[in-house]
């Protein structure tokens, strides 16, 4: 698989194997269940969806749960995520590519993505943008780091490898038939259910 950014490269390869290791288990889906409860709460008949970098499918475990029988999708670039995520969904409703190879096929309920864009080259955005929409039936959910102006900083001892924006409100001013509908904010010292610090933002198509 040949890539376009370094950022792909830098998932595709050793640090998102790594990457694995640090997110799953028990307390994750617990965390994902509390989360996706309410990020969700607003949105009504989802019967699809599709996860834009959904790695070996811990949020997709708990929208599972939570949504008996919705149909999944996913995206993934890394091989070994990939491998693992085939076992949460179906096989063939995981497109093991990068996103901004993707070309979407068909519409979902609900498409979402979390913690996904702040990996992605800036340069790039407009058109991972526009493949989300294109991906959406109704229902668009966009969790990732929070900041009004775009920021680069530092991640785990490498450069240009993250970035903080307002995705959701960049994707309502290049989309305007989308609006929102709900927001919130989970916090890394939940005592309960801790996530790391995404705000989330759940958004219509109207």
């Amino acid at each position: 698989m040949t890539f376009k950014t370094e950022q792909e490269a830098f998932w595709a390869g050793e640090f998102g194997n790594d990457y694995i290791a640090r997110n799953q288990g028990d307390a994750l889906l617990a965390s994902n269940l509390d989360f996706f409860s309410k990020a969700l709460r607003a949105a009504r008949g989802i019967k699809s969806c599709i996860e834009f970098g959904a790695n070996i499918g811990m949020n997709l475990k708990a929208i599972q749960l939570l949504h008996p029988g919705i149909k999944a999708s996913a995206i993934e670039i890394n091989d070994a995520a990939a491998t693992q995520l085939r076992q949460v969904i179906a096989s063939e409703n995981v497109h093991n590519t990068s996103i901004l190879d993707f070309e979407p096929a068909r519409t979902h309920d609900l498409v979402m993505i979390k913690g996904v864009l702040i990996h992605i080259n800036p340069n790039e955005l407009p058109q991972v943008y526009d493949k989300l929409v294109a991906s959406c039936g109704r229902y668009l959910l966009v969790a990732e780091y929070y900041n009004p102006a775009p920021v680069t900083i530092p991640y785990r001892g490498h450069s240009d490898r993250l970035f903080k924006r307002d995705f959701a409100g960049e994707i309502m001013e290049r989309h305007p038939e989308f609006k929102l509908v709900d927001y919130g904010f989970a916090y890394r010292r939940d005592p309960n259910f801790p996530q790391d610090d995404i705000t989330w933002f759940l958004m219509e198509k109207v």
